[in-house]
């Protein structure tokens, strides 16, 4: 192993940290950055299991929340709705995930074109919905109706498309199903603990013959980089869109987008 390895892996760990949680898609600038760079790891272990950095860091700074939430379960209804809610919009990612799995990384990770082109399309679409002006009808995240949360988790489902991201995807529909901003932001959080743990884990197990010592010590260099990113992002996030809006990340998506398809026509 290269120190210039080592160092990339710090790099992308920071990347996923910082993009996790804003709706510009981590996976596409992971996919990208390591094209360029030349970084690859074997089935793409690293770009998914790094993320567990950044699930951590939404843990630890909602440690006190979950943990009021857990505790109420047996008692409160308000919590049990909370949970089912979460539940309930995790489960079709995790159901077209798992079943399209192989295609998934094999073809969409590989296609470097179709993650800039979505980029690009995601932000536009995030640009207008941002500029829609929509009355927002919830202003907590933790109160969305069950029916309102399994919608949010089917616009999840277009995140298995490379570029689409994740946030951006649940954010988008939280913002047309009429939930306010931050609230919108701050429920895409919570639906990314179980998402992208289920993810984290299921991914570890279908490439367990593929990792090898030195994929973990990468792996625990972009998780540890990754971890510490998020924490910064997750604190300021919310209170940044609610005075601003998305259209910044909207923007970045179709810069970065123009970028890569620039960089692929020249560099290849």
């Amino acid at each position: 192993m290269t120190l210039g390895a080592l160092i990339e892996a710090v790099l992308l760990g920071l990347l996923e940290g910082l993009t996790e949680f804003i709706p510009v898609s981590s996976t596409a600038h992971l996919l990208l950055a390591g094209h360029f760079l030349g970084f690859r790891s074997p089935g793409r272990t690293f770009e998914v299991l790094i993320q567990l950095g950044s699930i951590l860091a939404v843990v630890v700074l909602y440690f006190a929340k979950l943990w009021r939430v857990a505790l109420a379960l047996p008692t409160d209804p308000a919590a049990r709705r909370f949970a089912i809610g979460i539940v309930i919009a995790f489960l079709p990612a995790a159901i077209i995930g798992a079943t399209f799995h192989g295609f998934i990384k094999s073809v969409l990770f590989e296609t470097p074109a179709l993650i800039c082109t979505t980029l690009i399309i995601g932000g536009v679409i995030l640009f207008f919905i941002d500029r829609m002006q929509i009355a927002p009808k919830y202003s907590d995240a933790m109160q969305f109706p069950p029916m309102v949360a399994l919608k949010i988790g089917l616009f999840q489902t277009l995140a298995l498309i490379p570029g689409m991201s994740r946030s951006g995807s649940t954010i988008v529909g939280a913002l047309l199903l009429g939930c306010e901003r931050r609230a919108a932001a701050e429920f895409s959080f919570f639906l990314a603990m179980p998402t992208m743990l289920g993810a984290f884990v299921y991914d570890l197990f279908k490439n367990r013959a593929l990792l090898s010592f030195d994929d973990g010590l990468l792996i625990l260099l972009g998780f540890v980089a990754a971890f510490c990113a998020a924490i910064l992002v997750v604190r300021s996030l919310l209170d940044f869109v609610s005075r601003n809006g998305f259209a910044v990340f909207a923007l970045w998506r179709i810069v970065v987008g123009g970028l890569g398809l620039a960089g692929l026509y020249l560099v290849g």
